[in-house]
Parts: C-alpha cells; structure tokens; sequence
C-alpha cells in the first residue's frame, strides 16, 4: 500500500490531505491537534493502512494547508470544523471513524453534530469532551479567555517555542528515545513562519468555546451511543486520563486504556494503539 500526498480546494484554500488504504475498507479520518499536523499520524496510518481507508487532514494554517492570514481568515474551531466537512464530502467520505487528538476533538465532535450518520465510532487518543480532563496546564489559558487583553495574549507567547513544542512530545514519556525528534523540528519550522503566532494565538482564544459545548457533545454520546475506544497516555499533563474515564460516563461500553506515555501516546506506544485501534475497527464492521 502507498500513502498519498493530496490537496484539494475548499472554500478557495489549499487543504492538504494523506490519504492510504482502499476507499471500499472502513474509513478512519484522523484529526491533529496542536501544535503539529497529519505529519503526526503518518507511521500510525503505515500500521492501519492495509486493513482501512485512512484520511488525515491539515487544518489551515497547519501542515502544509495554506495559512492565510488572521485578517484574511477567521481561525475558530467551528471554521476549522467547516473545511474538513467539506473537504470529506467532495472527496466522498460519507461514512467513518473519527480518530481525535487534542484539538482534533473540537473538530471531531462539531462533525458529530452535524452528521451522527456518518460517524461509525470514535477513536480518542487524548482528546478531550469533559472538564475532568483539564489540567492546571490550563490556568494561563483560562485567564485569556476571561480577560483577552494584550498582557494575556503576550504571556502565552512561550507555548509557540522550540522549548514548549519539544516538551509536549517528551514530557511524561519514559523513555524518551522513543520520540521522533523530526516531528518537532517541523512542527516548530511552520509555528516560525511570519504571522502563525497569531493564528495560534487566536485559536488558544476560541478554544474556549469548547468547553460550553461539552454539555452538547456528551447528549450526542448519550442519544447515539457510538462505539468510543479512549486511549490516552497517563502521564500527560495537558488532558490528564480522567478525561478518558469520563467517557463511560455517556457511552455504555466506551473502552478505555492508559498507556504509559504522555500527550501523544500513539508516537511512542505506536504498536499498542495500533492493535488496540484495529481491534476496535475491526468491531465496528462486525
């Protein structure tokens, strides 16, 4: 099998997409968080791509999607969400798994919303629908969504360094030869560029609209019960594992695990969330 490089124009953006496996086999769309891109996810989708058809989107300014500008682009994670709906539908995937890392969870469960008949399961790896997954990592972040002055905004520059983007991949993971440093190298080449910051910056600002909306993201878990697989990594401090417990909560037979790992469980425990992804898939066709 071959992993392929696409773009497709939506809403008059460049949207970068990798796409593997045969579009007939049961779809898997996976949705990257902060601060990378579906670079993430490209050995995971090596594992899964002989069995499943595998999507992973750029959002823009992520990857290698284009990045307007935040005068010339509205960066909210309703409008993150409204490109990849429509970059699945014109490509024709009407029917599949959602796979939903960190910001990959606003994006995931807007989807839901708009469509419970397409999404066959939900795959969370540290993707976060309740409050007990928030950490104290928040507080600085919670103070710019009270009070988004300029002082706020300044003072979250630091998450946006060489420092801040190596410590999500490390930080928890014990043994950290495990982590491909490629993956922060090029996450951090693309956070660089002229006028990213304030991308990212006015999405640290809209992120707190998510929280609102758990309420209506977990009366979607409970009216449709979709099959929930939460994997995450017990060490991470950003979304800790009580946000994965939470989910069998709402979703009767949510299967849980916690790997001994931190905020991208799969990039050092790939073998183990690749059984346990392909187990859960395998399932749903069942």
């Amino acid at each position: 099998m071959t992993i392929r490089y696409r773009t497709a124009v939506v809403d008059g953006l460049n949207v970068f997409y990798r796409e593997a496996g045969d579009p007939s086999a049961p779809t898997l769309v996976l949705l990257h968080g902060f601060p990378t891109s579906s670079v993430v996810y490209q050995e995971l989708i090596a594992e899964l791509q002989d069995e499943f058809h595998l999507i992973a989107p750029d959002y823009p300014g992520y990857g290698h999607s284009d990045a307007p500008s935040t005068a010339e682009w509205d960066y909210t994670f309703d409008n993150l969400a409204g490109i990849v709906d429509r970059l699945l539908e014109s490509i024709g995937a009407d029917r599949y798994a959602l796979f939903v890392h960190d910001y990959g969870a606003p994006v995931g469960f807007r989807l839901a919303l708009r469509h419970p008949e397409r999404v066959t399961g939900i795959v969370s790896q540290n993707g976060n629908a309740y409050d007990e997954g928030f950490t104290r990592f928040w507080g600085s972040i919670k103070a710019y969504w009270a009070d988004p002055s300029k002082e706020n905004r300044d003072g979250l520059r630091g998450l946006l360094t060489r420092e801040a983007t190596e410590w999500q991949y490390t930080h928890g993971v014990p043994d950290t030869s495990l982590v491909n440093p490629d993956l922060a190298a090029f996450d951090q080449a693309l956070l660089d560029r002229p006028g990213n910051a304030e991308i990212q910056l006015d999405l640290f600002l809209d992120y707190g609209t998510n929280p609102g909306r758990y309420p209506q993201w977990q009366e979607y878990l409970r009216n449709h019960q979709p099959p929930v697989l939460a994997v995450w990594g017990r060490n991470d401090d950003i979304f800790g594992p009580d946000g994965a417990r939470a989910f069998t909560r709402d979703v009767k037979d949510a299967r849980v695990h916690v790997l001994d790992a931190g905020h991208f469980p799969w990039t050092t425990r790939l073998g183990q969330s690749a059984a346990l992804i392909r187990d859960f898939l395998r399932g749903l066709s069942d």
